[in-house]
């Protein structure tokens, strides 16, 4: 790739993701310039309302878009009433997390200043941790494969490998050192998991623990998802980066976007060693597409990532100073009460808040 010039996939997707996808390269467009980026765009179908006008919920055209990618953008997929024939919903994202061996789900759990947290405690102003969640296997792997056995029978089963432990256990204290450096503070992992009960579970703790001893620099403990459940309402503030199986990501990151003021402020990507997804942790949010309401923070926050992403990957300057930049401006408009989200009680509507963020970029 040459300098500062990228090719990004982008995947609006269905209902409100075509919308914050929308406020989201409007802040891309005044980045690239203000930094001299260049991101090659390349638009991809999929989703449940091209699955029932076509029949294919994830074009391989759309498929090899992505994978030809430096980094995909996506929006989101899905939609209550449209499913495929065994009452499953439409979901490409996890086609294209399993097609791509995204195996590292990277949810950010951060209190964005100004913004209500769900505690009165003014401990909460410093929330600021990553839920990790494994995107490959646990319960997720029976994804299409479950058996039902007549009608008195279901069964899923839940898969927990040694390299898919190592990988994310890596990549988790990586992510730990950086944040460390970041923060100037050390660093510190806390698997998640359910030791006690099942030797899956038990066998991914003792994986876990052959590996801490390679980053030395970093606090590594464990935490069984239950009592972590309980701690991210009573102590969020004490943690930095939590590791965990898919499933048991799925619930906690939804339960930390809770605290930071809901859905519409929680960004995420889905991360492996060759590619890259950026999206905000919500839905589709049927009951609001259309009406120009929803709130774009997430996907913003998400295309921040990318950048940062990029950065890493490429060692362009000019992506990380926007990806900071970006965030920033971010913090400054809620911060300052420029904008207040339709979620939090506000009148900003979707376009305010990505043309309140623009305004305020580079501004310090």
């Amino acid at each position: 790739m040459a300098a500062n010039s990228f090719r990004v996939a982008v995947m609006p997707g269905d209902g409100i993701g075509v919308e914050v996808m929308e406020a989201a390269l409007a802040v891309l467009d005044a980045v690239e310039r203000r930094h001299g980026i260049a991101l090659r765009r390349a638009e991809a179908q999929g989703g449940a309302l091209h699955y029932k006008a076509t029949g294919e919920a994830l074009p391989e055209k759309s498929f090899r878009t992505a994978k030809e990618a430096d980094a995909i953008l996506f929006g989101a997929m899905g939609w209550p009433d449209i499913r495929y024939p065994d009452g499953t919903e439409i979901a490409p994202q996890l086609d294209l997390r399993v097609r791509l061996n995204l195996y590292a789900g990277v949810r950010p759990i951060r209190a964005i200043p100004g913004v209500p947290t769900a505690l009165a405690d003014p401990r909460a102003r410093g929330i600021d941790l990553v839920i990790l969640r494994e995107s490959t296997e646990g319960l997720f792997v029976s994804r299409d494969k479950g058996v039902i056995e007549g009608d008195r029978l279901a069964r899923d089963t839940l898969e927990i490998t040694r390299e898919g432990t190592e990988r994310l256990s890596r990549f988790a204290f990586r992510l730990a050192q950086r944040r460390a450096k970041k923060r100037g503070r050390p660093g510190a992992v806390t698997l998640v998991d359910k030791a006690n009960v099942f030797r899956s579970f038990a066998f991914m703790r003792k994986v876990f623990y052959e590996v801490a001893p390679e980053f030395p620099d970093v606090k590594a403990g464990h935490h069984y998802v239950d009592a972590m459940a309980l701690d991210l309402v009573r102590r969020p503030w004490d943690f930095d980066v939590l590791p965990t199986e898919n499933m048991f990501g799925d619930i906690l990151s939804d339960l930390g976007a809770g605290l930071i003021g809901g859905m519409g402020f929680a960004p995420s990507a889905d991360a492996g060693d060759a590619h890259a997804l950026f999206q905000p942790s919500h839905g589709t949010a049927p009951d609001i597409a259309g009406k120009g309401i929803a709130n774009p923070t997430a996907m913003i926050l998400s295309t921040a990532m990318m950048l940062d992403y990029l950065a890493e990957r490429s060692g362009s300057q000019a992506c990380g100073d926007a990806a900071v930049e970006i965030e920033a401006a971010v913090d400054r408009i809620f911060v300052e009460k420029q904008v207040r989200s339709f979620d939090i009680g506000g009148r900003s509507g979707t376009a305010d808040i990505a043309k309140a963020v623009i305004e305020n970029l580079g501004k310090t």
